[in-house]
């Protein structure tokens, strides 16, 4: 007998470039059921100033912000135009942090920022109210959210960590709301330059950092915070925000870390090797010595997101497409890669899940608990415009329609309960 669905939602966004559709997929009986958001108009705003998606409520209506006065509402229909902005759950205090990487041009986002940075929106999931909208640096973020462990002293005791992609430097906010002169303030700025890629200046601002990756570690009580222009992962200590330590690691991308937080696994690719083949790399490190433990390399494969599974006994690697010519032409763009990583350090392939295309720079991936362990897994085709599930056993259960195809990206919005992923 097949068992019953859990109680969750899959709100999936597909980008058309300036342009996108919402639809919501849930369990209906023993199948499942598609719901397409209404489409509106345009607002014809430019791009600093149209509305943000935030996600789906319990009604079927779109989550909306106005971009600015920051008022919040619920509508039926999604104006085409609106910006599913990228998230940060802070499930601990129920909070969602919405990225604003600024302009193309410039990373800065200049209607909330003008020319000093672009904007991280910070809101409470139980009302949709914005609590601040904060001006970080420019470009993209990747934030991260910390708490102090019992008996260790700091103040305040719960942080955020942004980093700025184009400044090269981590904002470090206060998130504490018990601590009313920090809360949602920036109490420091991280410099990750490293003198040595920038003729001499360690305190070189902006830099060559590009930052875009970072993790925190119980086991080590250390962040780890990927420099993908210089190849290293700066250690900084959450307390005192000194960078204690850099470790070597080219050719990464990202960074991910084990559920127990002894190990760290970056991603990336190689397109200069090989002129015909794009070459992906999975590489293993322990966190507290720091040293490389595995490396793995992957033909014809653009890793594109990874996560792991409710348990950590599994790692999903979704495939997406890079480069150009015969290296774009011979990704595999069509399957997942599942590896067991039970036995870390030690990680192999465990099994290649068929979906469909992505023939487009992201795949993201999603899951639904059931308990503390895992019932679906649901995996975008971008370019086929289609949503491929999975149960916890990889039986594949349905393929189904979400947009037109021919999309960018598809993000998933994780505003409601009982989904996770990236």
């Amino acid at each position: 007998m097949q068992q019953k669905h859990s109680d969750w939602s899959v709100v999936c966004h597909s980008d058309f470039g300036g342009k996108g559709t919402v639809a919501v997929v849930e369990p209906e009986g023993e199948g499942f059921r598609v719901v397409r958001l209404e489409e509106a108009a345009a607002s014809g705003e430019p791009p600093e100033r149209r509305p943000v998606f935030f996600g789906v409520d319990g009604e079927h209506r779109a989550i909306l912000m106005n971009a600015v006065d920051k008022t919040v509402r619920h509508a039926a229909a999604v104006p085409a135009d609106a910006f599913p902005a990228y998230a940060y759950r802070d499930d601990a205090h129920g909070r969602i942090w919405f990225m604003n990487d600024g302009d193309k041009e410039t990373g800065n986002d200049t209607l909330n920022c003008g020319d000093q940075g672009a904007s991280v929106t910070i809101v409470e999931r139980s009302s949709a109210r914005v609590l601040k909208t904060l001006c970080v640096g420019r470009g993209h973020h990747v934030t991260l959210f910390w708490q102090a462990a019992e008996g260790q002293s700091c103040q305040p005791a719960r942080k955020a960590f942004v980093s700025n992609l184009l400044d090269g430097t981590i904002s470090v906010v206060g998130n504490d709301a018990d601590d009313p002169e920090t809360f949602l303030q920036i109490i420091d700025t991280i410099n990750l330059a490293e003198a040595e890629h920038e003729d001499g200046r360690a305190d070189a601002l902006p830099n060559k950092a590009f930052p875009h990756g970072m993790v925190y570690s119980a086991v080590s009580g250390r962040l780890y915070n990927l420099n993908n222009g210089y190849g290293t992962i700066a250690v900084i200590d959450p307390v005192s925000h000194a960078i204690e330590r850099r470790l070597p690691l080219k050719g990464c991308s990202n960074l991910l870390d084990s559920p127990d937080g002894r190990f760290l696994i970056g991603k990336g690719a190689d397109r200069k090797s090989d002129p015909e083949h794009v070459i992906g790399r999975l590489v293993v490190i322990d966190a507290v010595s720091g040293e490389q433990l595995q490396s793995l390399s992957l033909p014809d494969y653009y890793p594109s997101v990874y996560r792991f599974s409710p348990d950590g006994r599994r790692l999903y690697l979704t495939s997406a497409s890079t480069g150009k010519g015969v290296q774009r032409d011979n990704l595999n763009k069509t399957v997942v890669q599942v590896y067991d990583t039970s036995r870390l350090p030690e990680i192999n392939l465990l099994e290649t899940l068929e979906v469909g295309l992505a023939d487009c720079g992201r795949r993201p991936i999603a899951f639904a608990r059931r308990g503390a362990g895992l019932s679906h897994v649901f995996i975008p085709n971008p370019s086929d415009g289609t949503l491929s599930i999975f149960d916890a056993g990889h039986k594949h259960l349905a393929t189904l329609e979400i947009s037109a195809p021919g999309s960018q990206e598809v993000l998933f919005s994780f505003w409601g309960e009982g989904i996770s992923g990236a």
